[in-house]
């Protein structure tokens, strides 16, 4: 079915109809769509627009649609432009007449603008929900290695000590940020462009706020043009899973490497690994490469949508069809990426010895032995001289810190006690200043 033609003095060319239909990603709309023509027909008959009878009819066809597609006894399909007119054209054909008046005073313009809102405002809780469930698992992980020391990095090079529930916690952190984004973004869909028309409004007396409220919209919005041709909000959902897909990559990249043979801090279960068809031996941590290498397609179509949008000229433009895919796709692409991340996290097994072995191998505790001598009264900067001149001896012996001897250590400073081995010993390191908090 088409929703217009009558100007026209040719039928469409069939390629034009298959360049200009939208109606397979359209499938994802379904839902909302049929949610804003139920609301927009209660408020045609409370504004005497149309029937009372005419109403119910078209309420009780749209709800007959909704469930008929939910059961399977419906499949969205055909010659339809997009979901809109495979809407009309379905109730039109269940209830006759009627169906045909279901259009009045709105547009297709404000109509997927509606669409869109109501869809990106559900994806996004949906994101949020399943971030609570990986912060959970990483809480969870957390805790059980609370008091495993591992070393910290910086340059990839050995730092600090640090914990390994205390680095799976600076994840947390990322990912209560990434929340607090999306529910930003949510907050932000407060508007319904529901009555906009085409981009002018329209000549009948409706009332916005009604189909506003019964969509859980706070207000319409204050102008027409920017009701229909806004998809600003879709640019911050694209954001907002970019940053969160930076952050799941970045713990993605580092379970890779603690997994690896070289590192050999972890391991990760095998239901989430695969092998390879011709090294027998190998076990490839796929599932968080395949999320490392998805991040490029989620930034990808923030891309796609603002370079889209960044020329057009008020109000719609046949472009913004092209915004809705990239979206669909990345959302999709998202809560499979954390839904993988939250079951890695929460099996993945930690090897404490291999840690501490490497900790010891690393001079990680030079830092606090610049701290000993600042306590002793050395200024930092030369107890730092001091220290690294300690770690280029040791290097050179084969010795760390701890195993050197105290007449070792006093050729590079009298400041240097007996009483320094129980301070850079490394069960002790975290138990002092504000690096007690590691161990919180």
């Amino acid at each position: 079915m088409k929703l217009w033609g009558g100007r026209f003095t040719k039928e469409e060319d069939t390629l034009m109809k298959v360049f200009n239909s939208s109606l397979e990603e359209d499938l994802a709309l379904v839902e909302e769509d049929l949610d804003g023509s139920i609301a927009h027909a209660e408020m045609l008959v409370h504004c005497h627009i149309i029937s009372q009878e005419e109403g119910e009819k078209i309420v009780q066809g749209l709800h007959k649609i909704k469930q008929d597609i939910a059961t399977g006894n419906l499949v969205v399909e055909g010659n339809h432009e997009d979901i809109h007119s495979f809407v009309e054209a379905t109730l039109t054909e269940m209830i006759g007449e009627a169906g045909k008046k279901l259009h009045t005073s709105r547009s297709r313009n404000d109509q997927v603008a509606t669409d869109l809102k109501l869809y990106t405002k559900k994806r996004a809780k949906e994101t949020i929900n399943k971030l609570q469930l990986l912060i959970h698992s990483l809480e969870k992980t957390a805790v059980a290695n609370q008091h495993v020391i591992m070393p910290g990095y910086t340059h990839l090079q050995r730092a600090q000590v640090v914990t390994f529930g205390y680095h799976l916690r600076a994840y947390i952190e990322m990912f209560r940020r990434d929340t607090k984004r999306l529910e930003q973004t949510v907050a932000n869909l407060n508007e319904s462009p529901l009555g906009s028309g085409a981009l002018a409004g329209t000549t009948h007396d409706i009332d916005r706020e009604i189909t506003a409220e019964k969509l859980g919209f706070s207000k319409s919005t204050a102008n027409f043009m920017d009701g229909v041709s806004d998809r600003d909000f879709i640019i911050e959902l694209l954001s907002d899973l970019s940053i969160i897909m930076m952050h799941v990559s970045r713990l993605s990249e580092e379970l890779i490497l603690w997994s690896s043979q070289e590192f050999s801090f972890i391991k990760i279960d095998d239901a989430y690994a695969t092998g390879s068809s011709i090294m027998p031996q190998k076990k490839n941590p796929d599932a968080a490469e395949l999320i490392r290498g998805k991040t490029g397609k989620v930034y990808g179509a923030l891309v796609s949508v603002l370079t889209t949008m960044k020329g057009l000229p008020l109000a719609y433009n046949k472009d913004m069809q092209e915004v809705k895919s990239p979206m669909f796709q990345a959302v999709d692409e998202v809560l499979l990426s954390i839904k993988m991340m939250d079951k890695m996290v929460a099996t993945v097994q930690v090897n404490g010895e291999q840690m501490k072995q490497a900790i010891k191998a690393g001079f990680l505790n030079a830092t606090e032995v610049a701290d000993y001598l600042v306590q002793k009264g050395v200024p930092f900067r030369d107890a730092h001289g001091v220290v690294g001149a300690i770690v280029l001896y040791g290097e050179k012996v084969g010795k760390s810190i701890e195993q050197l001897t105290l007449e070792e250590l006093q050729q590079f400073s009298d400041s240097i006690e007996q009483d320094i081995f129980a301070y850079v010993d490394y069960t002790n390191l975290l138990k002092r200043g504000n690096k007690k908090e590691m161990l919180d």
